[in-house]
């Protein structure tokens, strides 16, 4: 368990103290080219703040090689404009995967098996 710290301070001490920079929120943070590409397509800035959250370290993948084909893909599949948001939110690593290695073969197991998009 982790030790109880106790303040011996006064309150006037305490509010001197020294201040350790907070990190800056999500949304204060510039935009990079990938969420610039994504609010374009009509990502909303509460679906790219939960992208990032669930991206991890920095939300930064490779617009041109990563995020474009795998939508394009996944518009290929039959998704709606609204579910491919739904998808992009729920699983933003996907632009991580190598889409012809990874997604691809998953998507095609999963539809040998009688799954269809909606599910």
């Amino acid at each position: 368990s982790l030790p109880i710290v106790r303040w011996s301070g006064t309150a006037a001490s305490f509010a001197a103290r020294p201040r350790v920079p907070r990190r800056s929120s999500l949304l204060d943070e510039e935009r990079t080219l990938a969420e610039d590409y994504l609010s374009t397509l009509g990502f909303s800035d509460a679906e790219l703040s939960k992208i990032k959250l669930r991206y991890g370290r920095s939300f930064e993948p490779d617009v041109e090689n990563k995020v474009k084909p795998f939508l394009r893909w996944l518009a290929e599949l039959g998704l709606t404009d609204l579910e491919v948001r739904k998808v992009v939110v729920a699983f933003p690593m996907a632009f991580r995967a190598r889409l012809e290695e990874n997604s691809k073969p998953v998507v095609l197991w999963l539809k040998g098996l009688g799954m269809d998009n909606s599910q």
